[in-house]
């Protein structure tokens, strides 16, 4: 009798059994790793929180918005991102970043039509904010400061009567360009991003921008024919957005205790030197 193909169909079969048997004990174990589902979607639903798409913190802004979020390549970077990639870790997501208007971010519409589960953006809390939205503790203190061109003869606000001023829409950038410009007399043009608004200084457009001390400090690093030459101090502190009911107000809860973590065991320090370049002032 030839028992040659009886032994090679037993050695088929039990190859087929232990892969089978494998692929079992692989989907038993699950994952913990951001954006797999398994342990992360534990996560959020032990944390009662629902989420605008599984598996993922979908998180609004208005690019670019240099250092706190803007695009390199196809990738949103910046020191606003790694700060709510802490949240997103923690309940096992991937961050997911949604362009849109800002001024649906700080009234709260982009969270009611359920297109973010939270909003970044360097945002300035303000009580009209806080009446619409829920809002982190503050993470960064800001103020508005003026950019020009570096031959340019102004120095300050005063200086700039019958000139024009650049500002970015819905900012708090904006109000204080409003402001003062009925008091001391130029004009406010509003461009809809940063880029536009940073971009007519140096064409000549304006003769002067006033917007976050971060970004245009940021900007004059790589732009060396422009100068920030005043500061304003306008006492601004950052917060990050949601809902204002909802899952809201417990992605707010979980980020302020993940805040007060990395200020204590040094992350936080190390997240605003790496987009910064100094650590913060204490």
């Amino acid at each position: 009798m030839n028992i040659v193909p009886t032994l090679r169909k037993s050695r088929r079969m039990a190859a087929v059994a232990s892969v089978a048997v494998l692929a079992l004990v692989l989907t038993s174990c699950g994952s913990d790793e951001p954006g797999t589902g398994g342990g992360g979607e534990d996560k959020v639903k032990a944390a009662g929180i629902t989420l605008v798409k599984p598996g993922k913190l979908t998180v609004c802004t208005h690019l670019p918005y240099k250092p706190f979020q803007y695009k390199e390549g196809t990738k949103v970077v910046g020191f606003d991102v790694d700060l709510l990639d802490l949240l997103a870790k923690d309940l096992g997501l991937e961050q997911d970043v949604v362009n849109i208007e800002w001024a649906q971010v700080t009234s709260g519409a982009a969270f009611q039509a359920k297109k973010c589960d939270m909003g970044m953006g360097a945002m300035t809390i303000t009580p009209a904010r806080q009446a619409a939205i829920s809002i982190t503790e503050p993470y960064m203190d800001a103020t508005q400061v003026l950019l020009v061109k570096k031959d340019s003869p102004y120095k300050s606000l005063e200086d700039l009567k019958g000139k024009k001023v650049g500002v970015q829409a819905d900012t708090t950038g904006k109000d204080f360009a409003d402001k003062k410009a009925k008091e001391i007399g130029f004009s406010v043009l509003v461009f809809n991003d940063l880029a536009l608004q940073e971009n007519n200084v140096k064409s000549g457009r304006v003769e002067a921008a006033i917007n976050d001390n971060g970004v245009l400090y940021d900007f004059v690093k790589e732009n060396p024919d422009t100068a920030v030459v005043a500061e304003f101090d306008t006492g601004e502190q950052y917060g990050f957005a949601a809902l204002k009911d909802g899952s809201g107000p417990k992605l707010v809860e979980k980020f302020n205790t993940l805040l007060a973590a990395a200020k204590s065991d040094g992350k936080y320090n190390e997240i605003y030197k790496k987009w910064f370049g100094v650590e913060p002032k204490k």
